[in-house]
């Protein structure tokens, strides 16, 4: 038995390329604003949101779901870094992106957050919407450099961020 090696996924055209990474930034912009409503706004309801513990929730329970947390916890804000954008389907693209993130009053990232993120949007009625956002940590268990390189790669993002802030 023999298994045919799997066809790379096709780049997504650059209108979708343009506005899954516009979600995307949208996204993570909301929550740096600590904004539930206007981050759970950018799910379908029948989403699937996977957080960085492990916490599953659906599209339509995202606000209720972060309101307690951004109203009791001073929320670390993200970096991030679009490693790539693919369309799966007509209408649906997949971005995988990694992540770090800077703790509230400090001015560098924590390695101990950084993280792979996927997202998959949809088009419909002309706009696109998560339908699955998942968070995995990145510990690159045993492997030190891993983790060095990935928050080294953020790191020079986050002081391109601070040189010109309107980023």
């Amino acid at each position: 038995m023999s298994a045919t090696p799997a066809s790379p996924e096709p780049a997504a055209s650059a209108d979708a390329d343009a506005a899954v990474r516009d979600l995307y930034e949208r996204l993570l912009r909301a929550w740096n604003a600590r904004d539930a409503a206007g981050y759970a706004a950018l799910f379908e309801p029948g989403a699937a949101l996977v957080g960085f513990d492990g916490s599953q929730v659906s599209g339509d329970r995202v606000e209720a779901h972060l309101a307690p947390i951004f109203a009791d916890h001073p929320t670390a804000s993200y970096v991030w870094k679009v490693r790539d954008v693919a369309q799966l389907a007509d209408g649906v693209v997949l971005l995988r992106a990694v992540v770090g993130m800077v703790p509230p009053g400090r001015d560098e990232l924590n390695p101990a957050t950084n993280a792979v993120q996927s997202l998959v949007a949809r088009r419909s009625s002309g706009q696109w919407r998560a339908v699955l956002f998942q968070n995995t940590p990145a510990q690159y268990h045993g492997r030190p450099e891993l983790v060095e390189q990935h928050t080294e790669e953020l790191r020079q993002v986050w002081r391109a961020h601070m040189a010109d802030p309107r980023d």
